[in-house]
This record gives structure tokens, C-alpha cells and sequence, in this order.
């Protein structure tokens, strides 16, 4: 399976892969790593499936120098990754955690001496629980933390990393976190949710004003998960039905940072939940200051219909079909290829990374040592096609990190979940490379192939 026009990515298209602190690191109790709201949540009876927790995780902590090697071996010179806030600072306040810097400075170095580009997130959802305990998201306070945070580590780190990502979706840390509560710190409660969302929105406007002013050579943007959301039918119902979604997912996170203000169906949705008094004067130029490209996280399609048992949006949501993921997402490609025209369109015409793509599957070894997962590897091979006809289309799309690196802890779903192209043996952490894995190697080394052969035409 191939991409029929790998000319249509630039030369320079980032091919990278994806991962996040809490999910791989491990080390829970080790280097001075205070607690976060993950650690809370997971040991909490009842809230991830299993009981698993991230204490271990896939002990990327102490595996790091091998797992870089093999992310040479594999030939992907672009890696996303986390810092985890507690590992860094351990309360959410105050100097930063020596032993967090020496373990990132390590980790950083390691992947630029391997000539692996850091693409750095500063919070994937691993928030200090001492931060959750005076209200968390839920209180404005915290995004002001967060801005120290972020001025404090990149002027320690910000030498090994060129570009950086203030948030991980916004729409998880908000609504996942505090309106339906499946995610930490399992709160359900929709002012809570639309409160964390302003002041998640505001922590990014807030960060990127203190990292401009620490180091204005980095570049720095967010990452937003867009859902490509479509009627169930051709009725008024359904299309505002639609709307309304959209606003909760998508508009209420990508209209301040990209237009300067919430829209007009964000604020009919969510004021009666307190939106409008959350927002204090000058906030909105704060969270829509310029950014340098656009990090878009995108995973499935979903079909909307108009329900009037379907709580406060009215509405019901299913996956489109086919829906043949471990998850039961929608596997869909022209739905990324949808999303990236519409932010294309819509939103700005910077560059565009998309930050995490994949799908999960039940994977396993077979008697032979192999990890067969060609689903996955029609998954990204259909996706990245749809890609590669954005860009025919005319939008700036300059990199691709897939998600994910490893195979890891997924949140609340611990375990039973693989998204990885190297498959994890958990009660011995071996690492296989999945079949998915050696395709994306081969892709990358055409990629390279396609250009070169280009570039020798032209000259």
C-alpha cells in the first residue's frame, strides 16, 4: 500500500510520530515527579478501565536512549513529544524541579544528537494535583501558573527546541475533564467545563506572551483536536444540530485563538453557563495574539442528529461508518482532508502540522515475533492520501506526526487500547516494530526518494 503522488508533500514535509508524557514515561515516584491529577484519577477505583495507572507506563523514563535508537532505526527524524508539568514542577509553583530539567535536557540532547527535530508540548493533561485541589481548570488562577511554567522551562530548555506547543486539546482538558468526567479529574459539571475551557484558552494566550518574551526566536502555537461533524440528514434540525457541536468541539477553542473572539453560537450555547462573565477585559487579545502554524489533531467523523433527549446540546452523535477501530471510530479519510480544507479556509493560513493521527487495533505478536497490523497501515496509508489531496488543494500542510510512537497507557481506557506503530509487550516492555512501523520507514525513505528525484529533474 503507497501514497500514489508522494510529490505532493514538500520536500520538506516533517514525517514524525507522537507521544505524551503521562501515557509512556513511568518514573511516577522518581526524580523529585510530584503528583498530577492522572496519578489521582487513576488510582481512584473504578475510573480506568482495569485499574491501570501511569506508574509505570511503558517505563520510557528509564528506556528513552534505546527508544530513540529506535526511532533512527525506523527513520523518523521528527518527534513530538510532552513535558510532564509535575516532573518539571512538582506543585505548579515555583522553581523548577532540578532533576525534571536534567531528565529533559538529557532527553532533549539525546534526540539532537540522533538528528531527531523536537516538536515540545508543554501540557498534554497532566495537570498537579496541588493545582487541582485550589480548582484546577475551573480557576482563572491556573492559567497563570501555567504561563510561569512555560517562562520558566523554556528558558532552561528552550535552546534544544525550536518549536513548541503551549496545550493538548483544549476540548478533552475542558469537557472531558469537567463536564462529562471521564477523564481527569473527573468532574461533571458544564460551568466547570466552560470555565476550564476559557481559562485553558487563556493559559495558552497567557504562555505564548511569556515564551515571546523569554525567547522570541521559538515558534509556538497550540494543538486542537477538530472533528469533522455532518448531518445525519438534509434538515434544519440536524444542521443546527450540527452547529451546536461544533461549537462545543471546534469553535469554542478555534475562534478566540484564530479570530479573537468566541462566536455568536458559542455565546448562545454556553452564557447561560457563564461565559460571558468569564471573560475579563483584554482577554481576548491575550489568547488571539499570532501564532506561528496551526497543530491539528484530528481522528474521526462523526453524524449528528437533532434529539431532544440529547442534554444540553439536543443531539445525538455516532461515529460514520465504517466505524472498525478497537475504539469504534470512524475510519473516513476524506474526513481529514475535510478538516484541513475547512481550517484552511475558515481559520489561517499558516502552516499546518497535523500533531496526532492513528487508530488503535486489538494487536498482538504471533508465534513468530511479528505484529501484523495492516489495518492500521490502510488506516494511515487512506489518511495520507486524503493529506496529500489537501495539499493538491492548496493547503499549507508541512507535517504529519502519527499517532502514536508506542504503544501506551490510554487514559481512562489504560491498556486495552493500541494505537502504536511499535507494539509494547507490557509484562516485559519489549519493543516490536509493527508492520506499520516498516511501512511508514519505506514511506519516508520514498518520500525522500521522490524528491531528491525532483529536485535532479529541475536541475
Amino acid at each position: 500500500m503507497t501514497i500514489l503522488d508522494l510529490t505532493a508533500f514538500p520536500a520538506d514535509f516533517r514525517w514524525g510520530v507522537a507521544t505524551a508524557a503521562y501515557q509512556i514515561e513511568g518514573g511516577a515516584s522518581e526524580g523529585g515527579r510530584g503528583a498530577s491529577i492522572w496519578d489521582t484519577f487513576s488510582h481512584t477505583p473504578g475510573l480506568v478501565l482495569n485499574g491501570d495507572n501511569g506508574d509505570i507506563a511503558v517505563d520510557h523514563y528509564h528506556r528513552w536512549p534505546a527508544d530513540l535508537d529506535l526511532m533512527v532505526e525506523l527513520g523518523i527524524k521528527h518527534y513530538r513529544l510532552s513535558l510532564s508539568w509535575t516532573r518539571l514542577q512538582p506543585t505548579g509553583a515555583g522553581e523548577l524541579n532540578p532533576e525534571g530539567l536534567a531528565f529533559y535536557r538529557d532527553l532533549l540532547g539525546g534526540m539532537r544528537a540522533r538528528g531527531i527535530e523536537p516538536l515540545v508540548t508543554l501540557y498534554h493533561w497532566d495537570l498537579p494535583q496541588a493545582l487541582e485541589d485550589e480548582g484546577g481548570w475551573a480557576n482563572r488562577n491556573t492559567a497563570h501558573r501555567f504561563a510561569d511554567y512555560a517562562s520558566r522551562v523554556v528558558a532552561e530548555l528552550g535552546f534544544l527546541a525550536a518549536d513548541w506547543i503551549t496545550i493538548n486539546e483544549p476540548w478533552c482538558v475542558s469537557f472531558l475533564g469537567y463536564g462529562s468526567g471521564v477523564h481527569a479529574p473527573g468532574k461533571s459539571d458544564t460551568r466547570l467545563a466552560v470555565a476550564a475551557a476559557h481559562h485553558v484558552n487563556l493559559a495558552h494566550g497567557l504562555a505564548l506572551a511569556a515564551i515571546r518574551a523569554t525567547n522570541p526566536e521559538l515558534r509556538v502555537s497550540n494543538s486542537n483536536l477538530v472533528t469533522d461533524i455532518v448531518p445525519a440528514t438534509d434538515s434544519d434540525d440536524d444542521a443546527a444540530a450540527v452547529l451546536r457541536l461544533d461549537a462545543m468541539n471546534n469553535r469554542i477553542f478555534l475562534d478566540p485563538v484564530y479570530r479573537g473572539s468566541y462566536s455568536a453560537v458559542v455565546h448562545e450555547l454556553f452564557d447561560e453557563y457563564g461565559l460571558a462573565g468569564l471573560i475579563h477585559d483584554g482577554d481576548l487579545d491575550v489568547i488571539g495574539a499570532p501564532v506561528d502554524f496551526m497543530g491539528l489533531n484530528h481522528y474521526q467523523r462523526v453524524v449528528v442528529s437533532a434529539s431532544e433527549d440529547g442534554g444540553y446540546l439536543k443531539l445525538t452523535e455516532t461515529p460514520a461508518e465504517p466505524a472498525t477501530t478497537s475504539f469504534g471510530w470512524s475510519v473516513e479519510p476524506d474526513s481529514l482532508r475535510s478538516v484541513l480544507a475547512r481550517i484552511s479556509s475558515e481559520f489561517t493560513t499558516l502552516p499546518i502540522y497535523v500533531t496526532e493521527n492513528g487508530a488503535s487495533y486489538d494487536d498482538y505478536a504471533d508465534p513468530n515475533g511479528s505484529v501484523n497490523d495492516w489495518p492500521r497501515v490502510k488506516y494511515f496509508s487512506g489518511y495520507l492520501a486524503a493529506a496529500a489531496e489537501a495539499i493538491r488543494e492548496g493547503v499549507n500542510l508541512q507535517g504529519y506526526y502519527a499517532w502514536s510512537f508506542l504503544d501506551n497507557f490510554e487514559w481512562a481506557e489504560g491498556y486495552s487500547k493500541r494505537f502504536g506503530l511499535v507494539y509494547v509487550d507490557y509484562p516485559t516492555q519489549k519493543r516490536i516494530p509493527k508492520q506499520s512501523a516498516l511501512w511508514y520507514r519505506q514511506l519516508i525513505a520514498d518520500h525522500e526518494d521522490a524528491t531528491a528525484s525532483v529536485v535532479a529533474a529541475i536541475q
